[in-house]
């Protein structure tokens, strides 16, 4: 199983989304199927850490990116590092609006796109509301801190 894969179905059940029924669906994972966003089409991603990088596509029907990610880290090689399978931030990327600003920027569109810091910290739902787009409920938060890292003290 891939990160991926999980990060489908958590996502799913976190965030109501109806998943498409086959995985070859280009770009696309499934619709919100209730709230403020219900029919709008996603595509989710569960990167183990949060590089600043997405992989972002020029797909048509897509409307959102839903990025749930692990901690945040420098995009290095990862020799003697280590991905833990935990969310610290969730974040709700609008497809168009990326796509639109990425290209003003001339950056390459496709795996692994640059996306800028003030970005991720704009489309963040969870831990912090940036974006009210989708807001985020104590039951949903809930449910991401049960896939937190544990906390040392």
């Amino acid at each position: 199983m891939t990160a991926g894969h999980l990060g489908e179905w958590v996502a799913a059940r976190i965030f109501d989304i109806t998943l498409q029924r086959s995985a070859t669906a280009t770009a696309l994972d499934g619709h919100f199927a209730r709230g403020t966003l219900t029919g709008r089409s996603v595509n989710v991603k569960w990167y183990l850490k949060r590089e600043g990088l997405l992989d972002v596509t020029r797909s048509g029907p897509l409307d959102y990116y839903l990025v749930l990610a692990g901690p945040a880290a420098a995009a290095a090689h990862s020799r003697g590092t280590t991905r833990p399978w935990v969310i610290e931030s969730v974040h709700l990327f609008d497809a168009r609006q990326l796509l639109s600003d990425v290209q003003a920027r001339g950056v390459k569109i496709g795996t692994a796109t640059s996306i800028l810091a003030a970005q991720w910290t704009e489309a963040e739902i969870y831990p912090r509301q940036h974006n009210p787009t989708l807001v985020v409920s104590p039951r949903q938060a809930d449910l991401l801190r049960l896939l937190a890292a544990p906390r040392t003290h």
